[in-house]
């Protein structure tokens, strides 16, 4: 059994037209939100053996700052290229290529492929992942080379405007389509 943890990169700023999509560094929200996802991810017990991020400026920045609060080293925490603008076989390329011995992940990213992506994986119906959202699906599979559509079970979701009170085993309604 494999643990995935989708996470979109937390609010990004978009008041420079002039700056690269790339190079979008996050806002205030985002600065906000990201710790704050952490901390919430740390209540559950979740602590990623690996953080595998899009090198993008706003998912790095997501990356350290949920890393910082799982007390995850800056040595556990990864980019790949591969995962910037990345359509879904390019995330399932991604994951099939994590160290066998590594039991939990987690793949910080973009929309529309990490929406995409859980869907696939889970046999979800999530209309689109809200910045610094959190998918966790237990894959039932015993190496990370044989993940394939369907092999996961959601164990939670979870995003910053989620009442802290809310269930996070279910996809709140105006996430379905």
């Amino acid at each position: 059994m494999k643990r995935l943890i989708l996470l979109r990169h937390a609010k990004s700023d978009w008041s420079d037209a002039e700056l690269h999509d790339f190079d979008r560094h996050l806002n205030k929200r985002g600065e906000k939100n990201a710790p704050a996802m952490g901390k919430r991810l740390r209540k559950l017990g979740i602590k990623p053996e690996r953080i595998i991020s899009s090198p993008a400026k706003r998912a790095r920045d997501t990356a350290r700052l949920l890393a910082r609060q799982l007390t995850i080293l800056e040595s556990g925490v990864v980019f790949k290229d591969a995962i910037y603008e990345a359509a879904t076989e390019d995330l399932l390329e991604t994951i099939a290529s994590i160290p066998q011995e590594l039991e939990s992940v987690m793949l910080v990213g973009h929309n529309p492929g990490l929406t995409e992506l859980a869907n696939l994986l889970g046999k979800l119906n999530i209309a689109n992942l809200p910045t610094c959202a959190a998918v966790g699906l237990e894959l039932e599979i015993k190496h990370w080379n044989k993940v394939a559509p369907g092999c996961a079970r959601l164990k939670f979701y979870d995003y910053p405007k989620n009442p802290e009170s809310a269930p996070l085993d279910k996809i709140p309604k105006e996430h379905k389509d």
